[in-house]
């Protein structure tokens, strides 16, 4: 019933009938075109795949990356000397199978491809719901297709600068003997990136989907508070699950800016709560 409701309001023409089939078939098409914008972010990300699994792929591994550089200064500058510093470690990757970096290959297109098309996958989508909105609804969502596409590359740009480089740290300089040699496989690391990156993008939007909630009424300011300790939990089961390591390190990174998403939100769904009882009030 929601979703044939839904189609409904899509349908404000009055002169123009569309059956379900329609809808469906219309949505069939954005997801078309959506698909056909990640391939062409794919054939980019393959053509160029050597350059890229080498200069930003392999990136944190060496010395020279620039979060080691800006983590030494700022140790530096707080006056810890190098104890925060982190350098590149020594890795070398193995493939085990005939058709392992093949198939890395295409993983790395395929995900290069969404995160480059994710502002214009969005706007499909946008294109879908839109009709279904009334013009008080769309003018409080202006600017929704930037302000999606900001948090998402926010997400990936702090998994890949930040999260990433504590992680290698961490797997490559811990271990048990000296007999052992870490030696992963090269898919393992191309696994584990994707889910550090992608993940917390799609994670980075929670304030978005809060203010939608709080519009439509489902949660509210005073319910998000008081249920603080219990969101805090599941922030910390929800980072252990996107991150790829179950190390403190990657876990306090990656559930600090949740935490603060959480927070905003918070203040989001208050201000939308507090705006909306105005308008009650104006109306009684």
């Amino acid at each position: 019933m929601a979703l044939l409701d839904f189609f409904e309001k899509r349908q404000k023409d009055p002169n123009v009938e569309m059956s379900f089939i329609d809808h469906l078939e219309e949505l069939r098409w954005h997801l078309i075109r959506s698909v056909i914008a990640i391939a062409i972010g794919a054939i980019v990300i393959f053509i160029y795949a050597k350059e890229i699994v080498d200069k930003v792929l392999f990136a944190p591994a060496y010395n020279n990356f620039v979060t080691y550089k800006w983590l030494c200064d700022a140790s530096h500058a707080l006056g810890l000397g190098d104890s925060v510093c982190l350098t590149g470690i020594d890795i070398k990757f193995q493939s085990n199978t005939m058709t392992g970096q093949f198939i890395s290959t295409f993983t790395l297109a395929f995900v290069g491809g969404f995160i480059i098309a994710f502002p214009y996958i969005f706007w499909e989508f946008w294109r879908f719901v839109r009709p279904a909105l009334s013009q008080k609804e769309l003018r409080k969502t202006r600017g929704v297709i930037f302000w999606v596409s900001l948090l998402f590359f926010a997400g990936v740009l702090f998994g890949y600068y930040i999260l990433t480089p504590f992680m290698i740290n961490f797997y490559f300089s811990y271990t048990l003997s000296p007999l052992i040699v870490n030696l992963p496989n090269f898919s393992d690391y191309v696994e584990n990136l994707v889910y550090t990156t992608v993940g917390i993008g799609v994670l980075f939007q929670m304030p978005l989907l809060v203010s939608v909630l709080a519009r439509i009424g489902i949660v509210t300011g005073r319910f998000l508070r008081k249920y603080r300790r219990h969101a805090f939990v599941l922030i910390i089961i929800v980072a252990a699950i996107i991150t790829p390591s179950t190390d403190p390190f990657s876990l306090v990174i990656v559930t600090i800016p949740l935490y603060l998403l959480f927070e905003a939100s918070i203040i989001i769904a208050s201000r939308i709560n507090r705006r909306q009882d105005a308008e009650k009030n104006e109306w009684s």
